[in-house]
Formats: structure tokens, C-alpha cells, sequence
């Protein structure tokens, strides 16, 4: 199929936007809060044997070594480039064959997005600040993307034991066949059993290009609770206050960046649904008619300054194909992951370091529900589902209107919910309803949500220490609609 040069570019940038915008979903970073706990433990259909997943254990952090062995990098065996240089720009003008994805195998990508500063002028080695698993089925159409805890505690194949977050790191300091991220890929291969076949790492640069070319009146987001942050981290080694307000507002790319990454006044838990809010907020950005519109004419350029913010071991080849492949692919078939607290838990080195230890039993599910989902599962699958955790619910009004909890609750028992108590959150916020599950009882929560007509992005990890039971409702102003319906 011939067409324009100009379309080669747009196929490009648009991964390479994609790209920026999914690495940002970092930390525990899925639909956007996906905490789908499956039935299903056996392999899934893509080469995810998580019979065989490894159990951490934790050990005290060692001094690093050279590496003892040599490690397949499961298709990212290439000859590394220093970090901090660009992949060589190609000449597209000449171009007019537009190359397609033909091969039908699923295709497992490694984005790893690194905190380069721009006034360090620092070459490296880098550890990950983000770390994702992107797997692509061509036949099906889906896509399939995995946030990695960067203090998850794990095997680095040829050293110690260490964060899951320093393999980069190791891999170019020590000279690792392929560098960095092909030390990162078969860390990751042997630890939740996904084999790796191209990488792809990036500095947040790109992101802030991204969006500053693609939506340069801004983007909106709408946070739950107002975020205060005196120590984000500038351009060099010094540190900033970030403040943003709860509720609904545009931000440009800078600040957009900051509210995704910030850590403070919040966990990473948190963290991680923003990242995965700005990502759903820019890509519906990009795909409106102005922002197709925008994408189109800033094309050319946007592609030229992308060409110096990150590194891959894709061809040019590849990196149209899988562009023109995730075009096809439709939004609802985008399945998120987080890997939260229901997937980790938090421990101690012996040296006194903070750790994410896997619950390998808790995240196989996770895998198959991200990487190879169920078909829609219907309401009275869910209600089954759900009856069978027994959770406890309590109903917190997060508004100013007296009583609001109450009458949830008296919808919910029309519904045959029981609830097991009513209350008010500490200071009202008048956001929009969320449903927190505490005890890894999640198909309560989709059921709830599901009941409610809540899309799966209101469900979200506990731990903010409001009740003990298992699942809480705090009900927000969007609520009161719902509760005419019949």
C-alpha cells in the first residue's frame, strides 16, 4: 500500500507518543486502576508460564559485582549504545511504502522510561524510574500494559539480589551483553515468565515534547484530593513545591508531568492512578479531532525531537508497523495493570531498606486479566463472584449532603447489598464516587461498581486507613442520579 511519507512519520511519532504517555505510568503501574483478580491460574496463551514464577526472598543489598554469567537477552541481545545517546534519525522524505505488522505472534515489548535531567548533562548508567510490560496481539487486537513496582525485590540474573529498578543500571555500568535494558528484559523474563522481544527507553523529555506539541492548550485531570509537594525534584539537583488543587483542571506539559510523578502527600499507589489518569486524559487528547488535527501538522518536527529522548533495539520497520498496528486497536481493548498492594507486599532488607516482596500466588491472575482477559463477564457472574467473598462494605458520604450515605445504603439493601455500616470522611471533597478495596476482595468491588454503573478506573486500592473493613464506597455528587435509577 503506498501512501504519503508525511503518514510514515505520523505512524512514528504515534508510538513514540504512546510510548511517552504509557511509561508514565509508573511505580505500581491499570484499566486504569485494574485490580481484576482472575479464577484463572494456569499458563496464559502467550508464553506466561506463571506455574513456574519465582519466589523473592529478602537478603541484605550487596555490593555490586561483575556479572557471572552470561544471560540470553531474550531478544534484546543487541550491542548497547551509551544511554544518553539518541537512535540515529532516519530520512523518511523518500519513503512511501508504508510497512505493515504482518506477523501474527504476540510481541512483547520493555518500556523503561529513565530520570535523565537536562542540566546534569549526566551520561549515566541510569536506574528506572519506570519499568512496564507492553504485549501486543496482532490477531486479537489487544494490548495488554504492566506497571513493575521499581522496589520490587528480585534475582538480577549474573548479580545479587536488589530492586528491580537498578538491573538498567547494572546492565550498562558492567558492560552486560546489550546494555542496560537487555539486562532489564531477562530480569524480567525470569521473574514473572514473559519473554521479552524488543525494548524500547525514553527520558521525560518526551513526554513533555508530546504533549506540548500534541494538546498545547493542556490537558485535564481531576484529582481526588489537593497534593502538596515541597521536595519534587527540578531539572538539576535541587528540588521545587508542586501544589494542585482537588478537583477538575488543564495543565500544560510541565505540570502535567508533575502531577504525574509526584511522590509526596500521597503513596505510590496513589501515584500510580494519576499516571494512569494522565495517560487515559492525554491519549483521549490526542484523538480528538484537533488533536488528530494538531498530530498531523506538527508531525515532521515532533518526530525530529523525539529522535534524541530515547533508545530502542526496534527498526524503523517495526517501530511504522507497530505503529500503524496500534492504531487498529480499539480503546476498550487497552487492559491495564498495577501491580498495588494486593500483588506485593512491603518488607525490610536486613540492612533496613524498604522492599516490595511479589505475592506470586496473587499476581498470576493478575497477569491473565491484563494479558490475556476474560470476556465480559455478566452481572450475575459478578454478584456470584462477589457473594462468595463475604465482604464487609461501609459507605462513606464525601459531600456536603447530609444523609447521602444512608440512602446508598438504603439502594444498595434494595438491591440485596448488604452494608455494614454508614459514615462521613473526614473532610468532604465532593469528588466523584470511588470504590476502595482493602482486603484483596476485588470482585466485590467490580460488582458494586458494576451495580452502580462505575466504570472499572473507580476501583482502587485501599489504604487510607478510613475503616477496617473490606470494601468502601465513598460516594461523591455522581451518585445522586444513580440513585433514581430504577
Amino acid at each position: 500500500m503506498r501512501i504519503p511519507a508525511w503518514l510514515f512519520i505520523i505512524g512514528v511519532v504515534l508510538l513514540m507518543g504512546l510510548t511517552a504517555i504509557l511509561s508514565l505510568v509508573a511505580f505500581s503501574v491499570a484499566r486504569q486502576v485494574a485490580i481484576d483478580v482472575g479464577n484463572n491460574t494456569g499458563p496464559s496463551s502467550f508464553g506466561v508460564n506463571v506455574a513456574d514464577l519465582p519466589t523473592p526472598t529478602r537478603v541484605p543489598v550487596q555490593s555490586l559485582s561483575t556479572p557471572i554469567a552470561t544471560i540470553s537477552g531474550a531478544g534484546v541481545g543487541t550491542e548497547a549504545t551509551a544511554v544518553s545517546t539518541a537512535v540515529a534519525p532516519v530520512a523518511t522524505a523518500t519513503l512511501d511504502l508504508a510497512p505493515e505488522w504482518t506477523d501474527t505472534k504476540r510481541i512483547n515489548i520493555l518500556l523503561l522510561g529513565i530520570d535523565q535531567r537536562s542540566a546534569l548533562n549526566d551520561p549515566g548508567p541510569f536506574r528506572t524510574d519506570t519499568m512496564m510490560i507492553v504485549s501486543i496481539d496482532p490477531v486479537r487486537k489487544t494490548a495488554g500494559i504492566l506497571s513493575i513496582p521499581r522496589d520490587l525485590w528480585v534475582s538480577i540474573p549474573g548479580f545479587k539480589q536488589e530492586r528491580i529498578n537498578n538491573a538498567n543500571f547494572l546492565g550498562d555500568a558492567n558492560g552486560y551483553p546489550g546494555g542496560g535494558p537487555a539486562l532489564a528484559a531477562e530480569t524480567v523474563h525470569q521473574v514473572f515468565g514473559i519473554p521479552i522481544d524488543k525494548y524500547l527507553l525514553i527520558n521525560f523529555d518526551v513526554f513533555t515534547k508530546v504533549v506540548s506539541t500534541l494538546a498545547p492548550d493542556g490537558v485535564q485531570v481531576c484529582p481526588n484530593e489537593a497534593i502538596h509537594d515541597t521536595s519534587y525534584p527540578d531539572s538539576g539537583n535541587g528540588f521545587i513545591t508542586v501544589d494542585f488543587p482537588a478537583g477538575c483542571q488543564i495543565l500544560d506539559a510541565e505540570k502535567l508531568l508533575q502531577y504525574a510523578r509526584t511522590r509526596h502527600g500521597a503513596t505510590d499507589f496513589d501515584r500510580a492512578g494519576r499516571q494512569q489518569e494522565v495517560m487515559r486524559a492525554v491519549r483521549d487528547k490526542v484523538l480528538s479531532v484537533g488533536g488528530i488535527s494538531q498530530f498531523v501538522v506538527q508531525a515532521p518536527k515532533l518526530y525530529s525531537d523525539l529522535t534524541g529522548g530515547f533508545k530502542t533495539n526496534l527498526s524503523l520497520d517495526e517501530i511504522l508497523g507497530l505503529g500503524s498496528l496500534v492504531m487498529q486497536i480499539p480503546k476498550e481493548n487497552f487492559h491495564f495493570g498495577v501491580m498495588n498492594y494486593l500483588y506485593v507486599d512491603q518488607a525490610k532488607t536486613t540492612t533496613g531498606d524498604d522492599v516490595l516482596i511479589l505475592k506470586t500466588s496473587a499476581v498470576r491472575p493478575l497477569l491473565q486479566q491484563v494479558f490475556n482477559p476474560e470476556v465480559s463477564t455478566s452481572l450475575s457472574d459478578l454478584r456470584s463472584r462477589a457473594e462468595a467473598e463475604k465482604a464487609s462494605i461501609v459507605v462513606l458520604n464525601n459531600t456536603d449532603q447530609a444523609g447521602l450515605a444512608g440512602k446508598v445504603r438504603d439502594w444498595l439493601t434494595g438491591k440485596q447489598v448488604s452494608v455494614t455500616e454508614v459514615g462521613n470522611t473526614p473532610a468532604a471533597t465532593n469528588t466523584n464516587t470511588i470504590i476502595r478495596v482493602y482486603t484483596g476482595k476485588v470482585w466485590t468491588g467490580k460488582y458494586l461498581a458494576a451495580l452502580l454503573g462505575l466504570s472499572e478506573d473507580r476501583i482502587q486500592p485501599g489504604g487510607d486507613g478510613l475503616t477496617s473493613k473490606d470494601v468502601s464506597i465513598v460516594v461523591g455528587p455522581d451518585i445522586v442520579p444513580i440513585l433514581s435509577s430504577p
